[in-house]
């Protein structure tokens, strides 16, 4: 792996290095400017707090294509019923503080560090991040936040404090945007998001796409 100079903003090119398990450098900082650079390039972070920052650009990489969206029949009778409503930056620091905070099965503690949130926050007040929240009764129950990189959208993190609330938001998000947006990079593999329609393509072909768009900005 290649350690980053905190005080040079560069990655090794993630088409020409496949790293460790896709891992492709570590070290450097979490600054709005290095992180925002990064996931132009197909690169995001992921650790542990207290542990070295690892910045990843796995290969198969695991998105949506907005039409291949997958909406199952007691999924569409939840949306067609009006049990959520939902809003776009209305609340990005709830959103992302849920993430942080909301217990996930098999997990212990957060990937998400109080440095890295604040600078997602920072990336919100310059128009780069933005959140969907779902709402039920007037309270926040569930949302998901990413960076809006032109046509594509790089989900980070969601969270549900009620049934069906993160699947309900990413449905309304996609259907809201499928026009726009030419893919939904997801990351890492859930099945949360595969019976969603998410798959596996291989890294070249989603670094392609990444790479036309950022031509097209």
């Amino acid at each position: 792996m290649i350690r980053l100079d905190p005080d040079e903003i560069s990655f090794p090119d993630p088409e020409l290095y496949d790293g460790y398990e896709g891992i492709v450098a570590f070290g450097g900082d979490l600054s709005a400017e290095r992180v925002w650079f990064a996931y132009q390039l197909g690169i995001f972070p992921w650790f542990n707090p207290g542990e070295d920052i690892l910045w990843w650009c796995p290969d198969p990489r695991f998105v949506l294509f907005p039409r291949e969206l997958k909406v199952s029949k007691s999924m569409r009778k939840i949306l067609n019923r009006g049990v959520f409503t939902f809003s776009e930056n209305r609340d990005f620091r709830g959103v992302i503080k849920n993430c942080q905070e909301v217990s996930r099965k098999g997990q212990e503690g957060t990937w998400l560090s109080d440095e890295l949130m604040d600078t997602f926050i920072q990336l919100h007040t310059y128009g780069l991040a933005k959140s969907i929240e779902v709402w039920q009764d007037d309270e926040l129950v569930g949302g998901l936040y990413g960076l809006q990189i032109g046509n594509v959208f790089c989900g980070e993190s969601m969270f549900a404090k009620v049934s069906n609330a993160s699947k309900a938001g990413f449905i309304h998000f996609v259907e809201s945007h499928k026009e726009a947006l030419e893919i939904i990079d997801c990351q890492s593999h859930t099945d949360h998001l595969e019976s969603l329609g998410a798959r596996m393509i291989p890294k070249r072909e989603f670094l392609k796409i990444l790479h036309r768009n950022n031509e097209r900005r």
